[in-house]
């Protein structure tokens, strides 16, 4: 690990702030680097020699608050810590802007890989695959099954007309990123709106669950972390399976920027993970087919601004040039799973 400054971060700031509210933590000077791989928020490792933990903070630069919120991200897994969903054990949180110039929190260091393609999750084999998956599944089947009321998360969000807000949030991003014809765009979109399902009973939503947003480790592959709950809120529990089946798809797009772990092989299909997720929370799950389609819906329209961005000049790194290409797919299979379902 790199004693160099991480950006973003400063280490004696940070070393300053833990001692004066928990003295005794840290035995030693701190090192510490960015964690690869985060899409939004930052994170890093930091190290004294003897213990780890990581710290979450805001991108650098502007940022609206709402999208970035440190308090949110502490207090759910703070919620969920005593249960038996497995998150981090949540250290401290620091909303103060002159520690380290952002707000920030602690948490405890979980030993994990995220498996985040085909090839790194084709490496455990077909067994220890399948294994590894349906475990997501069952741990997903553990975070619906928390009582938000019981562990102070009663007022985490706003279940009521849940689905119809996202519809409407993702449309008016895409609205902002539009700069050429998409076919497909405006009517996946509204058959999702003249077809919204009812929802079940609102539960703690994770919002973005899928195989490289947990850690798995042990001799037993198991499900040592869920991480990323920026995107976590009380709403429809099926949005979580919807995104899960949706990355349980085999895309058959090789050497695609954008790629699901479907392809590995051992990998379970996305009808069992509905049947493994309806088995164990006993939901009604006959209208699955609508939230992987709003699934496909919500990634082309991110994909579709990641397009507009490149297009302006303002993303760089390899890849960027062909992800337009892969909008038109997503909304293929977004009008498609509507169809079948």
């Amino acid at each position: 690990m790199s004693s160099a400054q991480p950006p973003g971060l400063d280490l004696e700031q940070l070393r300053g702030h833990l001692d004066r509210e928990r003295p005794g933590l840290v035995r030693g000077p701190l090192t510490g680097r960015l964690i690869e791989g985060g899409r939004s928020n930052l994170t890093y490792a930091v190290e004294d020699g003897s213990s780890r933990w990581v710290v979450r903070r805001p991108p650098l630069g502007h940022v609206l608050a709402t999208a970035h919120d440190m308090r949110r991200e502490h207090r759910v897994i703070s919620a969920l810590h005593p249960t038996a969903v497995p998150v981090p054990d949540p250290v401290l949180l620091c909303e103060d802007d002159s520690v380290i110039g952002a707000p920030f929190y602690v948490m405890e260091f979980v030993e994990g890989t995220p498996y985040r393609t085909a090839d790194q999750l084709a490496a455990l084999g077909p067994e220890r695959t399948r294994a590894a998956v349906l475990s997501l599944v069952d741990t997903l089947v553990e975070l619906h099954a928390v009582d938000p009321a019981a562990v102070g998360l009663a007022d985490f969000g706003r279940p009521e007309g849940f689905l119809d807000r996202q519809l409407r949030r993702w449309a008016k991003q895409l609205d902002a990123s539009r700069n050429r014809e998409l076919a497909g765009i405006d009517e996946l979109h509204a058959t999702l709106g003249h077809s919204l399902p009812a929802s079940p009973a609102a539960t703690v939503v994770h919002g973005d669950y899928r195989l490289d947003n947990v850690l798995i480790g042990g001799p037993d592959d198991e499900i040592r972390a869920i991480l990323d709950w920026e995107m976590s809120t009380l709403g429809d529990p099926l949005t979580d399976l919807g995104l899960l089946v949706m990355y349980s798809t085999d895309l058959r797009l090789p050497g695609s920027p954008v790629s699901t772990t479907a392809e590995a092989p051992g990998h379970p299909s996305p009808r069992e993970i509905v049947e493994r997720y309806a088995a164990g929370s006993g939901r009604d799950t006959s209208a699955i087919s609508w939230y992987a389609a709003f699934a496909w819906f919500k990634l082309a329209v991110i994909l579709e601004g990641i397009h507009y961005r490149y297009t302006l000049g303002q993303t760089v790194g390899a890849g960027f040039d062909r992800i337009g290409d892969l909008v038109p797919v997503f909304i293929r299979h977004g009008l498609t799973t509507l169809q079948e379902g």
